[in-house]
């Protein structure tokens, strides 16, 4: 009876530490989406576009003593809208598909398939160059893992914060590249098979195409 009780306990305080995880997250999400509605609502006018690139990603913290893990070389793709406060202030949310994770030597690719939605402000100078910070949000829709005994290697939801620099022309082609660090674990495995608690880390390299907005 007590063994009973003592589970019933466990179970709860699990589940409680759960909710609270899952509540802070969609709180997070909930703050990004406001707060590019709200600024968004100021804008003076605003462009769209296209872009895509290379990943170099890679999974930090963690406890991957026992292995050694190289970068993984993956693409990301999608659209974007910049809305403008002025000629150089703006705020750019954009939706793209992205492929990241980890090469693990002797063992495989642990790739992870994201909707990334990245909220950035940006300064951009009268000639064309800029920089970038802001959250991300992303929806994790596919993992391809070597290893076919977990069931769910990666959490569904992941949070980043993003930095970034690049130049765009005044005929609306860029080029950028941006630093992405996880601000949330990604492993949703039990410990007893490893440590979940790791991050991803993202560089991306890229193109872009914009139409519309403030001319350099």
């Amino acid at each position: 009876m007590i063994i009973k009780e003592a589970c019933k306990t466990l179970t709860g305080q699990t589940d409680y530490f759960i909710f609270k995880s899952k509540t802070k997250n969609m709180k997070a999400v909930l703050f990004i989406l406001l707060l590019a509605v709200g600024v968004s609502a100021r804008a003076q006018h605003f462009s769209a576009g296209l872009k895509a690139g290379a990943n170099i990603s890679n999974f930090t913290g963690g406890d991957f003593s026992d292995v050694k893990k190289k970068a993984l070389v993956g693409f990301y793709g999608g659209g974007f809208l910049n809305f403008w406060i002025g000629q150089n202030f703006s705020i750019q949310p954009e939706a793209l598909v992205s492929t990241q994770g980890a090469k693990i030597e002797d063992d495989g690719n642990y790739k992870l398939t994201y909707i990334n939605v990245p909220v950035m402000f940006k300064y951009k100078s009268t000639g064309g160059f800029y920089v970038e910070a802001g959250p991300q949000v992303g929806f994790k829709i596919s993992e391809s893992i070597p290893d076919q005994t977990i069931k769910d290697f990666a959490k569904n939801l992941d949070l980043s914060i993003g930095a970034g620099l690049g130049f765009q022309s005044a005929s609306g082609f860029g080029v950028g590249a941006r630093y992405l660090a996880g601000l949330s674990k990604v492993g949703d495995f039990d410990a007893s098979i490893g440590n979940p608690d790791f991050k991803n880390s993202v560089i991306q390299i890229g193109v872009s195409f914009t139409v519309g907005g403030p001319k350099n």
